[in-house]
């Protein structure tokens, strides 16, 4: 992951291939998932509030909230999808 964005707030994943990736607007990248959730879709997630990426297959469970730990400040974890894998 960079740390490019970060003096900005903002941390997202790199990838080098632009035309390996499709953009989507769909709105299963709007949902936000709660920690030891049935994956939805096999794909990248994202934690909502400390930018922590993890791949998960679907069907089986998120990472749970002892996945790793937030500042009281931070608010709780939350997963969004940010890559989803196409079968």
């Amino acid at each position: 992951m960079s740390n490019k964005n970060l003096s900005q707030g903002v941390v997202m994943a790199d990838y080098k291939y632009a035309s390996i990736l499709d953009h989507s607007d769909d709105k299963i990248f709007d949902t936000l998932y709660h920690p030891a959730a049935t994956t939805p879709f096999s794909g990248i997630y994202r934690c909502e509030e400390c930018a922590k990426e993890v791949t998960s297959i679907k069907d089986h469970e998120l990472p749970s909230q002892n996945h790793h730990q937030h500042r009281p400040t931070q608010g709780p974890i939350r997963w969004r999808l940010i890559v989803r894998r196409e079968l």
